[in-house]
């Protein structure tokens, strides 16, 4: 009995695109798999992210000119005008606000109350988010890189279940066929 030389072909390029689309796609993945776990534990991981203060307030009562003012007295921050500020996560529930400048990593919380600098601290998230994605190297590598190494990985997950599936799916074929003839000549009332 011959096998069907479709299934065999089918075969043959599920294993090949496998190996090559792991080989090929091996250090992207990587890349997105360790940043991928960092990125997991960044709320419990203060060298990731910073942990959120408690200010002395859960309403904002300062004026945005004192987040400024205290942003300022941080030379780590690098901050002189509203210009140098990428954004501001405002907690009022927490009574803080995280500032974060256009030039640094760093993150500076803020109590919404008082105006006092609460912490400073470095902040990886972003960074790892960005080489996670791809576009910490360039729009390029995220787009032509890291875009078809998801591919390849989606394509290698397609044929690895093929590749699992075929040999069980063959097996309970041929299970059930041997039972129906067994059970067909044993029993001919039916």
């Amino acid at each position: 009995m011959s096998r069907n030389p479709v299934k065999k072909a089918m075969n043959i390029w599920s294993r090949r695109l496998h190996r090559w689309g792991a080989i090929a796609s091996m250090v992207p993945v990587l890349v997105v798999i360790v940043t991928g776990i960092l990125l997991q534990v960044k709320k419990q991981s203060t060298w990731v992210q910073p942990p959120t203060m408690r200010g002395s307030v859960t309403s904002p009562v300062i004026p945005m000119e004192a987040i400024l003012e205290a942003a300022r007295t941080v030379p780590e921050a690098r901050i002189e005008t509203w210009d140098d500020i990428d954004r501001l996560d405002l907690r009022p529930g927490r009574g803080v606000v995280k500032i974060q400048p256009v030039h640094t990593r760093y993150e500076v919380q803020v109590d919404l109350g008082t105006g006092e600098v609460l912490h400073v601290a470095y902040r990886r998230s972003d960074l790892i988010e960005s080489i996670h994605d791809g576009s910490f190297f360039t729009e390029f590598a995220k787009l032509w890189i890291f875009l078809p190494s998801a591919i390849v990985l989606l394509a290698l997950w397609i044929t690895g279940m093929y590749l699992w599936v075929l040999p069980h799916w063959a097996k309970r074929t041929r299970r059930l066929a041997s039972k129906a003839k067994s059970g067909g000549s044993a029993n001919p009332a039916g």
